[in-house]
């Protein structure tokens, strides 16, 4: 999972990372609120995490930009200075999903952190079938209307990413991340057409066009959304 962490404090940061790099999280950090906002603009992260004091901004009123400005509802986990009750209800109230008091324990951030994910990104069965597709992840296989689709490996796992996230605009970034496994700037503008070239046979392959139910779109300056669309969208596309 991505997770950004909004916190102006350097040691505080390192801790939060030591204690979620181990359970497989991928931590980018920001010191400032609009830094993170101006990223989560074009960026795709599966948690964030806020400090309630920054430099220019305070962690409620991120969580509350979060909540009326992204079209997805991102898991927000909110530091608290103490446990007085007022710090419980602004930080609920501003549209975070759970409260963590300072300083932090690992024990507790890693609980915290995984039941955020868990209720967020419900754990995925083996099998899992969409309308007509019907994914084998342990065998890598897909089936269309009953018939096996010839993909690469690559393209299967896209295709999957793509429709367990339906509805969710996922970043360039995040998307080769996820399925080529890249985080360096300069690996990713190299495999980023790459990337085009893969998201273009998926949608063939797969007949994923407004007319069958389906639009794979690419979102300027972003990345690409996968959504299935309404019976009427379909004939008006």
């Amino acid at each position: 999972m991505r997770i950004a962490i909004l916190d102006n404090d350097d040691d505080e940061f390192a801790l939060i990372e030591s204690i979620l790099r181990p359970l497989g999280h991928d931590c980018r950090s920001f010191i400032r609120g609009s830094a993170l906002q101006r990223e989560l603009l074009r960026e795709t992260f599966d948690l964030v995490v806020l400090d309630w004091h920054l430099p220019d901004t305070t962690g409620p009123d991120v969580a509350r930009w979060a909540r009326m400005t992204l079209k997805d509802r991102v898991p927000i986990l909110l530091k608290a200075q103490g446990h007085e009750e007022e710090y419980i209800v602004d930080g609920l109230a501003a549209g975070a999903d759970d409260i963590i008091v300072s300083p932090i324990r690992a024990g507790e951030l890693a609980a915290r952190v995984r039941a955020l994910i868990r209720r967020a990104y419900a754990e995925e069965p083996d099998d899992q079938t969409w309308g007509r597709y019907h994914f084998l992840p342990a065998r890598q296989l897909l089936e269309m209307d009953g018939a096996p689709v010839v993909l690469t490996q690559k393209q299967f796992n896209l295709a999957l990413l793509l429709f367990r996230n339906m509805g969710r605009v996922l970043s360039r970034r995040y998307l080769l991340e996820s399925v080529w496994g890249i985080s360096s700037a300069t690996d990713t503008e190299q495999v980023s057409r790459s990337l085009d070239t893969h998201i273009s046979r998926v949608r063939t392959a797969l007949r994923l066009r407004p007319e069958t139910g389906y639009r794979l779109a690419a979102i300027y300056g972003q990345g690409y959304c996968f959504e299935a669309v309404s019976a009427d969208a379909s004939s008006l596309a």
